[in-house]
């Protein structure tokens, strides 16, 4: 019986923090470190049999491992994001079918995208929680001439990332041949030329990259959990 990973990337250094905290992904959020946020939200969905932590050093891996799911599998990161995620698929048990990737820095993810994420990559082999892109984007070229881009073609791409464990495999395996240089899972497999299915996040799912974000993700966090009770049903009398 085929089984399904996730793989959750903790590993970044949080440059641009910029001293706020000492490690973005165990900051506080809602009384309790941000990576515990994804991890509480892939347990409750149950789609994962298996979790692979990806630390950045010693210290980290202690705090980190207090709150891993299980069952987990702790593995070194490697000097940038595409290496951490290849030293994790790496590391899978060859039964794997299925491989979430997931930045712990976006600590929002809900339990019912993932389901409905497992569902989407069991048929299409590669999907992508994303969002619409409202702004106006620009090209800016080398001749200092701007290109307006059409909107409504453009999506911001989020994590979880969902995969084929082999296509995900060869993907990274053709990006690190090619000596290529990536800023997501997708882009690997875009060189493969396989489509990519998208599930468009009708929620907020930022990315924790500056000390404003955090600010940022405390209210959401709260708006998130005021709507969630709302939708509570009542207690049995």
């Amino acid at each position: 019986m085929s089984r399904t990973a996730a793989i959750f990337l903790a590993a970044g250094s949080g440059s641009r923090m910029a001293g706020a905290v000492a490690d973005k992904v165990l900051a506080r959020l809602g009384g309790r470190p941000v990576f515990s946020h994804s991890a509480a939200a892939f347990m409750q969905s149950a789609v994962a049999d298996l979790y692979v932590i990806v630390y950045r050093d010693q210290r980290q891996m202690l705090e980190l491992s207090a709150y891993a799911p299980t069952p987990s599998v702790l593995v070194h990161g490697g000097r940038e994001r595409q290496d951490s995620v290849m030293n994790a698929l790496g590391a899978l048990p060859s039964d794997i079918a299925h491989v979430f990737i997931h930045d712990c820095a976006r600590p929002l993810v809900r339990p019912e995208q993932l389901v409905a994420l497992h569902k989407i990559v069991r048929r299409e082999h590669a999907v992508v929680l994303a969002h619409r892109v409202t702004d106006t984007i620009k090209e800016h070229r080398d001749d200092a001439q701007l290109r307006t881009l059409d909107r409504a073609r453009l999506w911001a791409m989020e994590t979880p990332q969902v995969f084929a464990r082999d296509l995900i495999t060869r993907a990274y395996a053709r990006v690190q041949t090619r000596g290529l240089h990536i800023t997501d899972d997708a882009q690997a497999v875009e060189q493969l030329g396989h489509p990519i299915a998208l599930l468009e996040n009708a929620y907020s799912n930022p990315k924790l990259t500056t000390p404003a974000d955090l600010a940022y993700l405390e209210f959401l966090l709260a708006r998130q959990n005021a709507e969630d009770a709302q939708h509570q049903p009542p207690l049995a009398q």
